[in-house]
């Protein structure tokens, strides 16, 4: 907080242009008001589908908060039909089919962050907020199912991270800071549930990703993205395959060329005022994947491999780095953080 001494008279009254004066200096310090970490200014954990299939792996959400926060949390909403009573809901699923014993979001997430949530917003923003990131990977785009997901947002407002909306959907109205930021995905069916259809100085509740123009691992990354930030589009979304042509099955020794294009392409996107992610790196036996419920095309297939490109992720300045090897990640990111040449990244948490 910013003090004043004034040298006016106690009894001088301030003028109306005295106290706007004030006024700004005062509020535009407070926590409220401050903006969220801007791309490039850290790297977090990506917790890759933190969610139970079929009843397992219910411990997913624990498991990513227990690395401590910041941290990004994917949750992947399926719009279900009850076959008995035709009603519908929200569930978290990675797809069809769903048999309704799948938790909700209020349940499995946002009642599970509240006391990170409330905590954070008793003591302020000290400048790490958002301190968890939502990815919304929307398995189905009912319209039906983004309101519900509108209303239980605006269930949970006081927490998110928001902005204005513009007249022009090209400009970029700052995001005032909560501990909560969420994020949606390119879907055009999201832009206008999410965004289209409100009025003007409407507040914006979630985020969505830049088109992604292709998967070419040669191509520049200017040609790969089809805008900048946006009023509505602040983030851009990529696997794994636009770094290292036909991505983590495929992959061969990292080498100098690879650490450039990553390069290449995070700057491209922190200078197109985007947050970027890459999914999803992970790496071990095959056996790892059956007995984890994690997705086999994902898998570098060993843990020296995966950590390689992990410290290349960091170095470069990934914003959200995706994997299901939460607590691996989170050792790897602990080591780095007490290499100096962070000293080259202000701002990194």
């Amino acid at each position: 907080m910013l003090f004043f001494r004034f040298r006016s008279k106690p009894t001088q009254p301030l003028t109306a242009a005295g106290i706007l004066l004030v006024a700004f200096f005062v509020f535009a310090d407070t926590p409220a008001v401050r903006p969220p970490a801007p791309p490039g200014s850290r790297s977090v954990l990506d917790a890759h589908n933190c969610y139970p299939y079929n009843g397992r792996w219910g411990d997913r959400i624990d498991r990513a908060l227990s690395t401590g926060v910041p941290i990004a949390i994917e949750q992947d909403p399926l719009w279900y039909t009850d076959p008995r009573t035709g009603a519908s809901r929200s569930l978290l699923s990675h797809g069809k089919p769903a048999d309704g014993t799948e938790p909700g979001m209020r349940e499995y997430f946002f009642e599970r962050i509240r006391p990170i949530m409330e905590a954070a917003l008793e003591r302020g923003n000290r400048g790490d907020w958002p301190l968890i990131t939502l990815n919304l990977d929307f398995k189905s785009d009912e319209p039906e199912h983004h309101a519900a997901v509108w209303k239980l947002l605006g269930d949970y407002q006081a927490w998110l991270s928001t902005a204005d909306k513009s007249a022009n959907p090209a400009e970029v109205t700052p995001i005032q800071a909560g501990p909560l930021l969420v994020l949606t995905g390119e879907a055009d069916s999201q832009q206008h549930d999410f965004y289209d259809v409100l009025p003007v100085g409407a507040k914006l509740l979630a985020f969505g990703a830049v088109h992604r123009l292709g998967h070419d691992a040669t191509v520049e990354p200017r040609g790969m993205i089809s805008s900048p930030a946006t009023n509505y589009r602040r983030w851009w979304n990529n696997p794994w395959n636009v770094v290292e042509r036909g991505g983590q099955r495929n992959a061969r020794e990292w080498s100098d060329r690879d650490h450039k294009r990553l390069a290449a392409l995070v700057n491209f996107a922190h200078k197109s005022g985007l947050w970027i992610r890459f999914y999803t790196l992970n790496g071990g036996p095959p056996n790892v994947d059956d007995e984890n419920g994690w997705e086999p095309d994902y898998n570098f297939g060993t843990p020296e491999r995966v950590r390689e490109r992990w410290m290349a992720e960091l170095e470069t300045g990934v914003d959200y780095i995706a994997t299901d090897e939460y607590e691996e990640f989170a050792k790897i990111k602990a080591h780095f953080m007490t290499k100096p040449s962070l000293l080259a990244r202000p701002g990194l948490e």
